[in-house]
Order: structure tokens, then C-alpha cells, then sequence
């Protein structure tokens, strides 16, 4: 479903997926909505009343993300084939795997150059590849269980990952280090995204709860409850628009959104 905003009404519905959408994402240009599913496909929508897609099928697997590149050129998705597949969506094909996961690839995201994508799974590892030679170049290990979301800064120089031990780290691309580190959901984390200043970071969890954290001060600052289920989806715009695993969305407006803009 795609929603207005303003009238707080829905705009358009969609049907085509045969199983659970894990994954939603506009395009950089607002023109296409790309969605994943558990039915191992993932549809390229145009956002109109007439609604037509286009399915792309590789994966062998469900698949648990997709993500834009930051030119609205290619999709990078992961899958619990352990594989990730990047697709041309002028072209609406296939380009190729990247293939060292050994468990389930939870996420999988373009860095803002599109030069590197990050992803993550069940494996307990981040890999960082290099899409012009297609190779791992780093592997970070440091978790006790499943990594569940990963994404770059926008300035492309970290990278965040969450785990489902309820941790959530900062790595510094430049060094390939360890810079933060947060415990502060009582659950595993589900989604986060950083805010448009990589400043602030907001994480959504199977707590229930949204937490907003200052990475300037490293701590954290805001907790927002509504949610009664598990978190599943979050983004930034800078108000926090968050989605829970079942039916409801929550647009958050608050005044902590107003002196956190860029």
C-alpha cells in the first residue's frame, strides 16, 4: 500500500506477491517502488492508480531485502539463499551474486557511491564488497548471534549493523574499526536509519520501542513507544516514519525532529 500523507488516506494498493513483503523501498527519483517477498521474487511497481510491475526472479530463496542504489540505477537484494544479487533496473535483469555468506543474508545496502554494498545475516558477520571487482574485502565477525540490518552513513565513511543480541555498532571505514557501540534495547534490533546530518541514528526493535541515539555524544536520548508488536521498518525524512511487522504505520511528529534537522 502506498499512502498519502497529507490526507492520511491510502493512495494506492497493490497485489501481485504470493507471500509475506519483507522489503519496500522508493526509488532516489520517486518514480518506482521495489518490494521482496518470501515468494523468493522481487517486483519493480510504478506508483500510479494502474499499478503494473515487473517481476525479478533469481533468487532460489525468500528473499529479505531490497535496496536502491543511490542513482536509482540498480538493486541489491539478500536472500536466505545465501547470496545477494544485484539487478539492472533499466535493463530489469539480473547482473550477478556475490557468494560467501554461509547462513541466511538478512540485508544488503549500496554505499552512497555505489562503489560498495554492505550485508549481513545469520552467518553472524558484515561483508563489505567492491562491485567493480565483485569481491569480499572485509568481514567483520564481532557478534554473538544473528546481524539483522546494516547500512552506511551518508557520507559512505561507517557503516552501522544491528544483531539479534540487541546490540547495535559503528564501524569506521577508513580504519575497519570498532567506533561505538549501543545495548540499549532489551530485544534484538530490527531496522535503523541514520539521520541526514549522521548524527543521530534511530533504531526500531522486537522491544517495541524506537530509540533515538546521539552519536556526537554517544548516548542515547529519546525512547518512543506506540508500537505493540515487533518494528520491522524504519526511515527518516527527518521526521521518523516507522512501519510495524503487521497493518499499522506510525508518522512521528515530535519536536525533537525540529532541532535534529539538518
Amino acid at each position: 500500500m502506498i499512502w498519502n500523507l497529507a490526507l492520511k488516506t491510502r493512495a494506492y494498493r497493490y497485489f501481485g506477491h504470493q507471500d509475506v513483503i519483507t522489503g519496500v523501498q522508493f526509488s532516489p527519483s520517486g518514480n518506482l517502488v521495489a518490494t521482496s517477498s518470501k515468494d523468493r521474487t522481487v517486483r519493480l511497481w510504478t506508483p500510479t492508480m494502474k499499478g503494473e510491475s515487473t517481476m525479478f526472479k533469481a533468487h532460489t530463496a525468500a528473499v529479505r531485502s531490497v535496496a536502491f542504489s543511490h542513482d536509482g540505477q540498480r538493486l541489491v537484494t539478500a536472500s536466505d539463499d545465501k547470496s545477494i544479487k544485484v539487478w539492472s533496473v533499466r535493463g530489469q535483469c539480473f547482473n550477478y551474486s556475490l557468494n560467501q555468506h554461509t547462513n541466511w543474508v538478512r540485508c544488503a545496502r549500496f554505499s552512497p557511491d555505489g562503489r560498495l554494498i554492505a550485508s549481513c545475516g545469520d552467518d553472524r558477520s558484515v561483508r563489505l564488497w567492491d562491485t567493480s571487482t565483485k569481491r569480499c574485502i572485509n568481514c567483520f565477525t564481532d557478534y554473538v548471534g544473528s546481524t539483522t540490518f546494516v547500512d552506511f552513513n551518508s557520507s559512505g565513511t561507517c557503516i552501522a549493523s544491528s544483531g539479534a543480541d540487541s546490540s547495535l555498532k559503528i564501524w569506521d571505514l577508513r580504519t575497519n574499526r570498532l567506533i561505538q557501540q549501543y545495548q540499549v534495547h532489551s530485544a534484538g534490533i530490527n531496522t535503523f536509519s541514520f539521520h541526514p546530518s549522521d548524527n543521530y541514528l534511530i533504531s526500531g526493535s522486537s522491544d517495541s520501542t524506537v530509540k533515538i541515539l546521539d552519536l556526537l555524544e554517544g548516548r542515547l536520548i529519546y525512547t518512543l513507544h506506540g508500537h505493540k508488536v515487533a518494528l520491522r521498518h524504519s526511515s527518516v525524512h527527518p521526521q521518523a516514519a516507522v512501519k510495524h511487522y503487521q497493518t499499522t504505520t506510525y508518522v512521528w511528529h515530535d519536536p525533537i525532529f525540529s532541532w535534529i534537522a539538518p
